[in-house]
């Protein structure tokens, strides 16, 4: 009887040590897993739905609350609740996100051609349009206006003008170099 006692209690720590074993393992697991997922991860499980994003400044915050359209690389493209327009953040000048869904989409399941659709790409569209822009920029929290006229790997060239003149050489008040780093949001000039 003692034997069987014996082996019975032998079982049993070799069953708790062998689960207990099985739940790290499986923790680590998920740890290592869940460091593998982006930002743009998350964010792409809450497209079309409410977010709102804290944009940081030196001066303080500014919070662009509205529905969240699409998700690039290293930008995303929010219908803005208080207007409407949409507005293109690139990932670089996000503080915060509220509202984000607990899940991510698989890391890299986006596509190849999404995936290379960085900010770039879509500034250099926006230039092909030649539509006025608001661009909201970290410097003083300052708004220029004007037309998207070049752009580079990480900057733009912007001819400065009003929102509701045309780009006309008589309309432009003067260029500026726009370092993407340098860039809040940018949004679709709106006449006023």
């Amino acid at each position: 009887m003692r034997w069987e006692e014996l082996f019975a209690d032998l079982t049993a720590e070799f069953e708790a040590l062998e689960s207990a074993e099985l739940a790290a393992e499986v923790s680590d697991r998920t740890r290592r897993e869940q460091a593998l997922i982006r930002l743009v991860d998350r964010l792409r499980v809450a497209e079309s739905g409410a977010v709102a994003v804290t944009l940081q400044t030196p001066e303080g915050d500014r919070t662009v609350t509205g529905r969240l359209v699409d998700v690039g690389p290293d930008w995303l493209l929010m219908g803005r609740a208080d207007a409407p327009v949409e507005v293109l953040i690139p990932l670089s000048a996000v503080g915060t996100v509220i509202g984000l869904p607990s899940g991510a989409l698989e890391p890299g399941s986006e596509g190849h051609v999404k995936a290379r659709l960085g900010l770039a790409h879509v500034l250099r569209g926006i230039a092909r349009d030649r539509a006025a822009v608001c661009l909201a920029i970290r410097a003083g929290g300052s708004t220029l206006t004007g037309t998207i006229d070049r752009v580079g790997a990480d900057y733009l060239d912007l001819a400065e003008h009003a929102p509701d003149e045309p780009r006309r050489a008589g309309n432009v008040r003067g260029q500026r170099t726009v370092p993407f780093t340098a860039i809040l949001f940018i949004q679709r000039a709106v006449a006023g």
